[in-house]
């Protein structure tokens, strides 16, 4: 598994409208081949700063069959112009991984 880490700066004042704009496009990745999971946070010290992260199966299906579809299109149609520049885009592979018993109890809970 891949997880992309796209950092994205706002113009600031359009926080509200590129976050609509980022629920609609939500589903154009999770209906995308190879996309196992979608989120986007945003900074608390830099309110016009985000970070989306998304988890794809392999690097192919982000950077050739995301990349080179209709949903990408879409997705920069959607939120593309409320970027402040483009977004610096990175690929992670997890090194270490853990979670508190009370953090994975609350996660059970949830699903």
């Amino acid at each position: 598994m891949i997880k992309e880490l796209a950092e994205i700066d706002i113009r600031p004042g359009c926080e509200d409208a590129f976050e609509a704009a980022a629920h609609r496009a939500r589903d154009l990745f999770l209906g995308s081949k190879g996309c196992i999971a979608f989120r986007l946070h945003r900074s608390l010290e830099q309110p016009s700063r985000y970070r989306m992260f998304v988890e794809w199966e392999t690097i192919e299906d982000h950077m050739i069959e995301f990349r080179n579809s209709e949903a990408f299109l879409e997705w920069r149609k959607l939120c593309g112009p409320f970027f402040q520049s483009p977004p610096r885009v990175e690929h992670l592979v997890i090194i270490v991984e853990g979670r508190s018993d009370d953090a994975e109890a609350e996660v059970m809970a949830a699903e």
